[in-house]
């Protein structure tokens, strides 16, 4: 951590089925070690659980993977596109919504369809947000709303949170960048189905653990969304908001990986063996540290597959 300028790493190692090691290495700031209940913001991650929050409806009868999104909710950059009375949510957890990732790095800062919904992945914040808007209009309640009835309360998930709070900062990991400098801090007022979920590793491997337990979803619904739905490349893909690998050190893997400014993050959980493994970094650097941990947990593949997630 001090040769590669990260201030703080999170560390959850989970085995058949129960925790083994949560802990949190370094600092917070000069002199102020950091606690076991270190929140950090876990970026991309966030989208498994938006992901969960929506398959667990589903699996309630409350949604549809195959209704078409437009029935709740249709962003005014696309509604004269009929590619939108096309799209659903099935469409939007396997990344084939045709959006691209986020408007703002288009040429034109709007939202467009690319190609049709459900041609081929591309990955896309923009899709996990278009659920959220569908979601909020149709429940009439916030996706943080959603997820503390869904996931957070029952899990007793207690620090987790997809907004921001400021009780969080005393005991906040801030971004920094590869020289060590601290970043700003996104204090969002709104949540994002797709990104800046704060939470700690206590917390997450609590989701996690429910994951590989089958979230009380039924079995046809856990095959759907552990199943190899949308080719990323080969032995990855998308599953219903998972990245699936089918023979992950000879078993079924799930992962998901988190980049911001100043925060890379990474998860895998194998469902069959009842282990899993989470590394929160708060720096650009973290994959320089924690490639070497993925490799012990996946054996000889882990950098290839570490290589991989980094890219998404």
């Amino acid at each position: 951590m001090q040769q590669k300028h990260i201030p703080v790493v999170g560390l959850g190692f989970i085995d058949s089925g129960k925790v083994v090691l949560s802990k949190v290495y370094g600092e917070l700031k000069s002199g102020v070690p950091a606690p076991a209940n270190t929140v950090f913001n876990v970026a991309s991650i966030t989208k498994t659980i938006t992901a969960m929050v929506t398959i667990s409806l589903v699996n309630a009868g409350k949604w549809n993977l195959d209704e078409p999104i437009y029935h709740y909710w249709t962003d005014p950059d696309v509604a004269a596109d009929p590619r939108c009375k096309r799209l659903t949510t099935r469409h939007i957890l396997t990344h084939q919504t045709g959006f691209p990732n986020w408007r703002w790095m288009t040429p034109g800062k709007k939202l467009t369809f690319e190609f049709e919904p459900g041609l081929k992945f591309q990955y896309s914040g923009e899709g996990m947000e278009y659920l959220r808007h569908a979601l909020e209009k149709k429940f009439g309640c916030s996706l943080e709303q959603l997820a503390d009835s869904i996931i957070f309360k029952p899990l007793h998930m207690d620090d987790t949170h997809l907004v921001w709070d400021d009780a969080m900062l005393d005991r906040f990991a801030v971004a920094h960048n590869q020289k060590g400098g601290a970043l700003y801090i996104v204090k969002n007022t709104e949540p994002n189905a797709a990104d800046q979920l704060k939470t700690t590793v206590a917390d997450y491997s609590k989701f996690l653990i429910w994951v590989m337990n089958g979230a009380g979803l039924s079995g046809a619904l856990y095959q759907q969304m552990t199943s190899p739905l949308s080719k990323i490349k080969d032995n990855k893909y998308i599953g219903l908001g998972w990245a699936v690998y089918p023979d992950l050190v000879g078993q079924l893997g799930l992962s998901h990986s988190g980049i911001d400014p100043g925060v890379n993050t990474i998860a895998f959980v194998l469902p069959k063996s009842k282990r899993a493994l989470l590394i929160f970094t708060n720096s650009d650097n973290g994959p320089q540290l924690y490639t070497e941990l993925v490799k012990a947990f996946l054996k000889q593949q882990g950098s290839a597959i570490v290589d991989t997630e980094m890219k998404n």
